[in-house]
């Protein structure tokens, strides 16, 4: 039984007392949230809710009167053993372990939906991050967004939202005349212009396009330069995607800023904030007023000589996604652009949407990289930055993705790449892995005993176990820990589930021994067990999944 079951199951304890009138309660009163939480001393029980405490001022009664009533009816309940008024007025739950065991049977059942949710079903979200210029190799900030935004966007779906992956590109303005000022100099062996772009991958694009299409060195210069920023355009972009597929993050739209102006959208959008009532001129000026929805300033749409701005864009860009039907618009930014969160939230209140649901920006923070204690640099060919393939050919996929998903991404983060490498359990993603292949490991063993776990009777009630009641506890809250990872934007939840759960299926193994040995007999204890090792072996891939991280056979 899972805690969304049980908390159905108290919900409905609650009703049927109410409709009893054994307590006092206005129906409108009844909660359909119920909180149902393991507590940490094994001894209270399997589960505890504080419920009781939450209905006792509109019930007119003291909270531990209100737990009694609640408890009569939850001991009629099947699966529920015990269930004891605690404190104050907590309920404390035992559940029989055949009621608990039962999960084994239906996580196997489930497969690779077991842990999905439909708490955000019908919601269609588009989820845009790392959105960098098409300027050069992706960093390792970006390397951060390329990890929790894809995270984030299967969590997101996984709790039943409707996800569209979104990276916008920034191909038009200064910055993309400076890059072909940059491949031109390289290329025609001059110095890269003071404020143009170094390193020397703009060297080899140079040179990769000079042996692809030499004439362009014969073009007037403005001509060359138009040429060869298009051609890096092209390249760096090419290069930017195929290098997100091998960390496999996959978008769904690549949105061109081009497009944004050349499809009208720009003039559409700032069209609608007009008829919002919140754009006005002033010094020659047109700009939105921001501050009508908490901005510290107004903004500027289109400067007195006719110029867009930056935020026109952002502007018309917004308005776009709501008109192609997102309801929620997440935004992922890096560390230097807290001042956009206020402004992008007011642009969506000029544009007469709900601030607090249809727009979320959040902020993710720098990236440190030690090795021997010693913060490092890994760049071979992009100048003063760390790329995301330098990190990729230092740790691998599974281990840069899993250490950047895993803690939150508003907080500074230090990646110890010695640890990363490491095949201890010291290494979380090591630790998580080496679970799931540690019972890979016994299932095919058990294959090769002849034992067809899956094709015998399973009696849940068999596991009764300290352990292996531990270890269901934990298998059963991936659907909530999903649940609330993608209510609260947080995908660092499922990979510490995920330890918490490598953790509860080690000591269970350590405790229980699963398979016979020698000439022992294959005995219902043993089937009962295996059934536990095929659920937690789900739920650890489910897992992974989430995060984009491989849940390898063997180790």
């Amino acid at each position: 039984m899972t805690p969304e079951a049980l908390a159905e199951a108290v919900g409905a304890a609650i009703g049927a007392a109410v409709a009893a009138g054994r307590l006092p309660l206005p129906a409108a009163a009844i909660p359909s949230d119920v909180v149902i939480e393991r507590p940490r001393n094994p001894e209270h029980g399997d589960y505890a809710t504080n419920v009781a405490m939450r209905l006792a001022k509109p019930a007119g009664l003291p909270p531990r009167q209100v737990a009694d009533l609640i408890v009569a009816e939850l001991v009629q309940l099947p699966g529920v053993a015990a269930a004891e008024v605690a404190g104050p007025g907590f309920v404390n739950i035992t559940l029989d372990p055949a009621a608990q065991g039962r999960l084994a049977a239906e996580v196997v059942a489930a497969g690779q939906a077991y842990g999905r949710a439909d708490t955000l079903a019908g919601v269609s979200i588009n989820v845009e991050y790392i959105s960098a210029n098409p300027t050069g190799p992706l960093h390792l900030g970006h390397t951060r967004w390329a990890a929790v935004g894809d995270a984030l966007a299967r969590v997101l779906a996984a709790a039943g939202a409707d996800v569209t992956r979104e990276f916008y590109v920034n191909d038009r303005g200064v910055q993309m005349d400076r890059f072909g000022e940059s491949l031109l100099a390289a290329a025609k062996g001059r110095p890269a212009p003071e404020d143009g772009y170094h390193g020397a991958y703009v060297l080899d694009l140079a040179a990769a396009i000079v042996a692809d299409r030499p004439e362009l060195l014969d073009l007037p210069e403005d001509e060359a330069m138009i040429e060869f920023r298009e051609e890096g355009y092209q390249r760096q972009r090419a290069q930017q995607e195929a290098v997100l597929e091998l960390f496999r993050t996959h978008f769904d739209v690549w949105y061109s800023e081009r497009h944004l102006h050349d499809s009208g959208a720009v003039e559409r959008g700032l069209d609608a904030l007009r008829r919002g009532g919140h754009v006005y001129i002033a010094d020659d000026a047109t700009w939105l007023r921001t501050t009508d929805f908490g901005d510290d300033k107004d903004r500027v749409l289109i400067k007195g000589d006719g110029e867009m701005t930056y935020f026109a864009s952002d502007s018309a860009y917004y308005v776009d996604k709501r008109a192609r039907g997102f309801d929620v618009n997440i935004y992922l930014l890096g560390a230097d652009h807290h001042g956009y969160v206020n402004r992008l939230r007011a642009l969506a209140g000029c544009a007469g949407d709900d601030m607090d649901y249809n727009i979320e920006v959040l902020i993710g923070q720098l990236v440190k990289i030690y090795r021997a204690g010693e913060e490092v640099r890994l760049s071979k060919r992009a100048g003063d930055i760390v790329s995301l393939e330098d990190l990729v050919d230092e740790v691998g996929v599974d281990a840069a993705r899993y250490s950047l998903i895993r803690y939150p991404a508003d907080s500074p983060l230090t990646l110890d790449l010695d640890l990363l490498v490491k095949r201890t359990n010291d290494n979380p993603v090591f630790y998580v892995q080496y679970a799931h292949a540690r019972i890979a490991s016994v299932l095919r063993h058990a294959a090769d005993l002849g034992i067809d776990w899956a094709a015998a009777d399973f009696d849940p009630g068999l596991l009764s176990h300290d352990r292996e009641g531990d270890l269901l506890g934990v298998i059963a809250e991936l659907p909530g820990t999903v649940a609330s990872a993608a209510e609260l934007r947080e995908p660092h939840r499922v990979a510490r589930y995920l330890e918490e759960l490598a953790t509860a299926y080690h000591k269970f193994y350590d405790s229980c021994r699963v398979l016979p040995r020698g000439d022992e007999d294959v005995t219902e204890t043993t089937i009962a067990r295996l059934w536990l090792c095929a659920a937690a072996r789900q739920t650890l891939a489910n897992g992974l999944t989430m995060l984009g991280v491989t849940a390898p056979e063997r180790m």
